[in-house]
């Protein structure tokens, strides 16, 4: 459960104190920064607030993941200096609990106990596959093999 305090109702804190709220996509706004993974037929989501969308299949892991580890980086900077940031997918847990987990690596929890850390602070059924398990595993990997700054946003 997040502390109190949290500037976004269902964020929960990382341990560096940076806060992300994960969602499905059908709840509410009130963010300064959204990732949001993957495309969905009929569904077009373009909210109002700065943005990115990263195309991520269901159950499965992002088709660039280096675009992946630059976008949540991005986001893990935005929320550190105060920021609010949301992720959200459809359902608002594999996807969303991946990157999550991933974010939690990027503030300081070590690559092998990020997926727990994402089932006990965010959701119980986050990182659903053992293939996003192993891509939170490797997310340190994929950090080192990318580098670059990321621009705009896609709003």
């Amino acid at each position: 459960m997040p502390a109190s305090g949290a500037p976004l109702p269902g964020a929960v804190r990382l341990p560096d104190g940076s806060w992300v709220r994960g969602r499905a996509l059908c709840n509410g706004p009130d963010t300064t920064l959204g990732l949001y993974l993957g495309r969905y037929p009929g569904v077009e989501h373009r909210p109002d607030w700065p943005h990115h969308v990263l195309p991520w299949p269901d159950f499965w892991l992002p088709r660039d993941p280096g675009r992946a580890a630059l976008l949540l980086g991005a986001a893990h900077d935005h929320a550190l200096a105060g920021g609010r940031v949301e992720v959200g997918c459809a359902g608002g847990r594999g996807r969303t609990g991946t990157a999550i987990a991933a974010m939690a690596v990027l503030a300081g929890v070590p690559a092998d106990a990020a997926t727990s850390w994402a089932w006990q602070h965010y959701d119980r059924r986050a990182v659903e596959t053992p293939w996003q398990r192993r891509w939170v595993r490797r997310f340190p990997d994929l950090l080192q093999r990318t580098a670059g700054p990321v621009s705009g946003s896609d709003r």
